[in-house]
């Protein structure tokens, strides 16, 4: 299906162009473009690992989702893979992004470029203070933890394709190897 007859046509989008779109259509908005992201079940199972990673001592003002729009700027509504943000806006749809904690962004052939600088330059604009980026797509699974430095910028804090242990922004254990040997082992069902 094309979405030509359905989407009036634009070079550059804004959030108020939004409303133009169907309303269970799943988009992102980044630096005036729109993207239409369509993950595998493999991308969908690990951003599930990862947030019940951080679920397990999550504060409770804090909640852990996947797949939510992040209201950035006029030009900016990303959908982390997995966010961290406050209780309070467990029933809405668009969150503020000044109230997210961590964005982690899950990496698919597609999106290398978009999660690595793209998403990375608008989330550290916006103040985020952490941003993992985890790369499925090595032999070994790897995760890079980035914080926002005192220039505005990301700085990497953490690689590793071991278990990853942080305090940020909560204590969090992401054993990589056993999401290496998981993604190993689905794709292994599925035949050959």
């Amino acid at each position: 299906m094309t979405l030509a007859p359905i989407l009036p046509e634009r070079s550059e989008w804004t959030v108020d162009d939004l409303g133009d779109l169907p309303t269970d259509l799943p988009y992102e908005l980044i630096n005036g473009r729109l993207i239409f992201p369509s993950p595998t079940a493999l991308h969908q199972d690990l951003c599930v690992e990862i947030l019940l990673a951080l679920r397990i001592n999550c504060p409770p003002e804090y909640l852990v989702s996947i797949d939510l729009s992040m209201r950035v700027d006029r030009r900016n509504e990303p959908r982390p893979d997995v966010v961290a943000i406050r209780r309070e806006h467990a029933d809405r749809s668009t969150v503020p992004v000044e109230d997210a904690l961590l964005a982690v962004e899950v990496i698919s052939p597609t999106s290398v470029l978009r999660d690595m600088y793209d998403k990375a330059r608008v989330y550290a604009h916006a103040g985020v203070q952490t941003y993992w980026v985890v790369d499925p797509l090595r032999e070994r699974m790897t995760l890079t933890e980035f914080v926002l430095g005192p220039k505005g910028e990301y700085e990497a804090a953490a690689h590793t394709d071991d278990v990853f242990v942080t305090e940020r922004p909560w204590k969090v254990a992401v054993d990589l190897p056993a999401l290496t040997a998981r993604r190993a082992a689905l794709l292994a069902g599925q035949g050959e």
